[in-house]
C-alpha cells in the first residue's frame, strides 16, 4: 500500500484508540511507529488488533498495513457506515473499551448503529457496561439532536479471563451534534448501583451492598443498590463479583465508580474480601463527587470530542481535574481538526477560583454527517 500524503505520524502505542477514532472521523490517514519496540513482546496487542477489525466493520474502504513485527501501523480510514454489526471483543480488555469507541462514532454513521458485542463486561481496566449505561449514555444524549433513541441492553455478563458476556447497543444517526452549556453540577440527590456475582455464592452480592451502603448512608439517605446474581448461561465463563455505583445530581449530572475482582480461577479462594471491595467502590464514588464538575472523569474525552465537532457555536463544560488521557486527547484533537480548547480555572458566584475545577470552552467546527439524509 503506498503511503498516503499528509499522513499524521505518532510514536508508541499510547492513546492509540483515540487516535484511530480521530483518524476515522477526520478522514486523515495515521501512521504509528515503534509500537512497544523495546518490550519483550513488541508490536500491537490482540485487543488493539480486535479494535481495528471493529473499526473496519463500521467503515467501508478502510485500509490497514502492519509490518511483520506489528511495531508499525498505517491506517487509512474509510467512510463510516454503521448498521447491524456483531463483534467478538478480545478478552484482554473489557467490552467498555470497544463500546466507548462505538459511542463516539455512532452518531456520524450512514446507517443507525445496532451492534452486538461479546466479551468481558466487567474488569478492572475499563468502564463496565453498567457504568456506561448509567453515566456514559446520558453524556451521549446531551449532544444528540431530536429523539434520543439510544439504548444499551445487557444480555449476559462475563468476567475475565474468559468473558462470555453479551450486550446490544443502538444509536440513531445525526447530521450534526449540539453545542452545549453545562456549568452547574447541582447537588447529589440519590445514589443507585448494581452489585453482581458471577459463578460465586449469591450472598457475596448482598455483602457488597451492605458494605458500600455502610459508607454511603453517612453521606445521604437515598441509596438503593440492586443485586444481580447471574445464573447458568447468563453468568459468563469465569467467576467474579463486583459493584457499580452512580450518583445523580439535581441537574441530571452523573458521577460513577466501580470495583470488580481481578481474574479468579474456578474453585479458588476469593482474592478480595467483598466488604473491602464494597467500601472501596463507595469511597471512589465519594472521591468522584468531590472532584465535581458536570461530567464524570471517565467520559471527559468523549465530551471534548462532541464539543469540538458541534455546531459553530460556543460550548462550555465544567469538569473536575483533567485526566492524563484527556490532556493527550486535547493535543490530538488539535493535530487532527486544528481546534484548540480554552482551559481556565472555574470561579464561583463571588468570582473566587474553585480549586481543581476546569472550565473547558471551544467553538465547534460544525462537523456534518454528509451521509445523513435531510428531510
Amino acid at each position: 500500500m503506498p503511503i498516503p500524503k499528509n499522513i499524521l505520524t505518532y510514536q508508541g502505542c499510547n492513546n492509540l484508540k483515540y487516535r484511530l477514532l480521530l483518524s476515522t472521523l477526520s478522514g486523515k490517514p495515521l501512521k504509528v511507529i515503534d509500537i512497544r519496540l523495546n518490550h519483550d513482546d513488541p508490536g500491537l496487542r490482540e485487543y488493539e488488533v480486535s479494535l481495528i477489525r471493529l473499526l473496519d466493520r463500521m467503515t467501508n474502504g478502510s485500509r490497514v498495513e502492519l509490518n511483520e513485527t506489528g511495531t508499525s501501523l498505517i491506517y487509512s480510514p474509510g467512510l463510516l457506515v454503521g448498521g447491524e454489526i456483531e463483534h467478538d471483543c478480545n478478552p484482554q480488555r473489557g467490552i467498555g473499551y470497544y463500546l466507548e469507541a462505538v459511542m463516539m462514532l455512532a452518531p456520524f454513521c450512514k446507517i443507525p448503529v445496532d451492534i452486538k458485542l461479546k466479551g468481558v463486561t466487567n474488569n478492572n481496566l475499563d468502564p463496565s457496561v453498567d457504568t456506561i449505561k448509567a453515566a456514559g449514555i446520558p453524556v451521549l444524549k446531551r449532544f444528540i439532536i431530536g429523539d434520543c433513541d439510544v439504548a444499551l441492553t445487557i444480555h449476559k455478563r462475563g468476567a475475565a479471563p474468559l468473558g462470555g458476556g453479551e450486550i446490544n447497543f443502538k444509536c440513531p444517526v445525526n447530521r450534526n451534534v449540539k453545542s452545549i452549556q453545562l456549568q452547574n453540577s447541582g447537588m447529589v440527590k440519590r445514589v443507585r448501583g448494581v452489585s453482581c456475582s458471577l459463578r460465586v455464592s449469591p450472598a457475596i452480592a448482598n455483602r457488597l451492598v451492605e458494605s458500600s451502603k455502610g459508607v454511603l448512608l453517612k453521606f445521604l439517605p437515598d441509596v438503593y443498590i440492586h443485586t444481580d446474581h447471574c445464573r447458568k448461561g447468563n453468568s459468563g465463563k469465569s467467576p467474579g463479583f463486583g459493584i457499580s455505583l452512580v450518583a445523580e445530581t439535581t441537574t441530571g449530572v452523573f458521577f460513577s465508580s466501580e470495583a470488580f475482582t481481578s481474574e479468579m480461577k474456578s474453585g479458588s479462594s476469593l482474592p478480595f474480601n467483598p466488604e473491602d471491595l464494597g467500601q472501596q467502590a463507595a469511597m471512589m464514588l465519594l472521591d468522584e463527587i468531590h472532584r465535581n464538575g458536570c461530567i464524570d472523569s471517565a467520559f471527559q474525552s468523549m465530551t471534548a470530542l462532541f464539543m469540538a465537532l458541534g455546531k459553530k457555536d460556543v460550548s462550555k463544560v465544567l469538569v473536575g481535574p483533567l485526566t492524563q488521557a484527556t490532556i493527550q486527547f486535547l493535543r490530538d484533537l488539535k493535530d487532527f481538526f486544528g481546534i484548540v480548547f480554552k482551559l481556565e480555572a472555574a470561579k464561583d458566584e463571588n468570582d473566587e477560583v474553585i480549586l481543581d475545577q476546569v472550565l473547558m470552552t471551544c467553538i465547534g467546527i460544525g462537523y456534518s454527517n454528509i451521509s445523513k439524509k435531510v428531510l
